[in-house]
């Protein structure tokens, strides 16, 4: 190899590597803006996850549930009998709903 050779090749790697330098410097600032987003989009999870919590510990605090009473008014009418005043105990036909048994039941929870 002659030094007119050598020069070339030292010349064109030199090239090269700055290409490279360029490259790498718009990877680093492609994954720069990626882990930024990727840190806002965990603290944002995270914020909703928070309010989420929140809103079904206000949600267990205002609907407690059936009491045990209501559950077992519940039950009959299931299995098909009438739990309402009018018509307390005999068979509902063809199972058809019952808004008075659903009131007594559904009804005030308190």
């Amino acid at each position: 190899m002659d030094k007119r050779e050598i020069y070339d090749s030292l010349d064109k790697t030199e090239a090269q590597t700055q290409d490279i330098s360029v490259m790498l410097g718009k990877i680093k600032k492609e994954l720069t803006q990626i882990i930024e987003k990727n840190a806002e989009l965990e603290i944002e999870n995270q914020h909703l996850r928070e309010r989420l919590q929140e809103l079904e510990q206000k949600n267990s605090k205002e609907e407690p549930g059936l009491s045990k009473s209501r559950q077992n008014l519940e039950k009959l009418y299931r299995e098909g009998f009438h739990v309402c005043n009018d018509m307390y105990g005999s068979r509902r036909v063809n199972d058809e709903p019952c808004i008075f048994c659903q009131g007594v039941i559904y009804g005030e929870r308190h």
